[in-house]
């Protein structure tokens, strides 16, 4: 290895084109894997902002607070439980950015750090496989919009039965080449979308006011609408349905808790990154879900489609919009909403993710075509039932798998690694200090198991899930997950240097530039 491997400045580092130049023939280097250049950080806080606003407002996202709603929360708890969840996930999330941004390094390069070579592909293909789901579920809602759009004006198309899975098809078609398109247009499309997301936000706002009002009720009545004890215990009492909603809305971005460095490596200073995702997801998260429950109630009250239930899904509201025109504009905000953030949160990582299998076969554009195959695999009509299937099915169990990975790279990272990466190892292979046993690094696949087990056991199986030790677990399973990952690493990783870079080290091989 050469002296100077890595250059630095103003606390940001990028190999030195000699390192560049060895990488060429490694298996474990591609264009897109490559760590940035300090001239592609090009991000301030209002892109990394404008990132998170267009991830936030979303359909989803509306609905952690208004399935709460549905499962008898008042809407003020309902609020709560999400602006909480955010603020809890945004730690693990702001932690994790920090390696992306310093190093330029995206998530499945990150990940080698601390699997492994090899065994980075299990947090990889984790996050990648989880986000796959997350695609199939925009699409399928941004399936569900174009039909609406296109049924405002031609009525006969909402009538056929295949209407919403061929519209499903075409938005993931779109999906899959904006995103093959690159970071350009990704940071365009969020550039442009995020200030649209909020006004039609907005209007959907001012919509649920005018449905409240057309039946007598004013805002004060929806929003300060008591716990429906009915409901609250027959989905298993008050503080299940609280700590189990916690938990979802923590699991909500538990995949951008890991992949978080395939952004954040564009951002020009770590006061850039942390400033804009400060300022763009936890506020934004509590707009959505005061409006999502606010939406949610108002329905209920209204009884909008004769049960009396509070409606889960926004969209289905499309349906009892009269006029055409103002049915066509709610479509296609909901489409913009989506395409928005079903890119950045679900297509980008698991696109790098199956790169970082072979990189010198699957480039990201095919990894991209490969995550949104795997996407309509999924049947998101399953995913999207109803807010029970949604909240304690879909949420809660992923959550618990990516938990503990969360937890181990912070361990590693801040305690074990002490923020010190040797760039240019982690595309070495064998030859690196990051290949451990072979490629793994059998101490974070045993903590992570540690983690997930108990929480995925009690979530998957109902005869567990009976068990009361099992049913709190489970309801708990991210948090649960996370510190039970980070002990166990912490634990098993004592008295372990093989893989440390020390100061001293990364003095050596580095050139200080202004």
């Amino acid at each position: 290895m050469s002296r100077h491997t890595q250059k630095e400045r103003a606390g940001l580092y990028e190999l030195t084109d000699a390192a560049r130049a060895e990488l060429v023939g490694s298996r474990y280097y591609n264009k897109d894997l490559a760590p940035t250049s300090l001239s592609q950080r090009t991000w301030n806080t209002y892109n990394i902002s404008a990132l998170w606003i267009g991830m936030s407002v979303c359909i989803p996202a509306f609905t952690m607070a208004s399935g709460l709603v549905g499962l008898g929360l008042s809407p003020w708890l309902a609020v709560l439980n999400v602006a909480l969840g955010n603020i809890i996930i945004l730690i693990p999330i702001q932690l994790n950015s920090h390696a992306g941004t310093k190093y330029g390094i995206p998530f499945p390069v990150f990940a080698r750090m601390t699997f492994g070579a090899i065994g980075a592909h299990i947090p990889s293909l984790s996050r990648a496989i989880t986000a796959c789901g997350w695609n199939a579920v925009q699409s399928w809602i941004g399936g569900g919009a174009m039909v609406s759009m296109i049924a405002a004006f031609a009525p006969g198309f909402g009538l056929l039965e295949n209407a919403q899975l061929i519209c499903f098809f075409v938005f993931i078609a779109f999906v899959c080449w904006i995103t093959a398109s690159g970071s350009g247009a990704i940071k365009l499309l969020q550039a442009i979308g995020a200030p649209v997301l909020i006004v039609l936000t907005l209007a959907l706002f001012v919509w649920s006011i005018a449905l409240a009002a057309g039946q007598g009720f004013s805002f004060s009545d929806v929003m300060q609408a008591r716990t429906d004890d009915g409901l609250i215990a027959g989905n298993g009492g008050f503080l299940y349905i609280f700590l189990a909603g916690l938990t979802s809305n923590i699991a909500f971005w538990a995949t951008m808790a890991l992949n978080i460095p395939d952004f954040s490596r564009f951002a020009s200073s770590q006061r850039c990154q942390f400033r804009g995702q400060l300022y763009g997801m936890p506020l934004a998260m509590a707009v959505c879900a005061f409006i999502g429950a606010f939406f949610a109630q108002s329905t209920k009250l209204a009884n909008l489609d004769g049960t009396g239930r509070a409606i889960f899904d926004p969209t289905e509201a499309i349906h009892y919009i009269g006029s055409p025109a103002i049915a066509f504009i709610v479509g296609f905000g909901v489409v913009v909403a989506t395409i928005t953030t079903n890119i950045a949160a679900n297509v980008v990582a698991p696109a790098n993710g199956f790169s970082n299998i072979s990189p010198r076969r699957i480039g990201y554009p095919l990894g991209v075509i490969i995550s949104c195959a795997i996407a309509v695999a999924y049947r998101p009509w399953h995913i999207f039932s109803d807010a029970g299937a949604y909240i304690f099915d879909w949420l809660n169990v992923y959550g618990g798998i990516l938990a503990p990975i969360a937890a181990i790279f912070i361990a590693d990272y801040y305690i074990v690694k002490r923020r010190s990466v040797d760039i240019l190892s982690l595309y070495r292979g064998s030859r690196g200090r990051y290949w451990y046993q072979g490629g793994w690094n059998l101490r974070a696949v045993a903590a992570w198991f540690c983690g997930f087990i108990l929480p995925t056991l009690g979530s998957a199986f109902d005869p567990l899930a009976g068990n009361a030790f099992f049913h709190w677990v489970s309801a708990n399973a991210y948090i649960f997950g996370f510190i039970v990952g980070l002990l166990a690493y912490l634990l098993l990783m004592r008295g372990e240097t093989g893989s440390l870079f020390s100061e001293a080290e990364e003095d050596a091989c580095t050139v200080r530039t202004v």
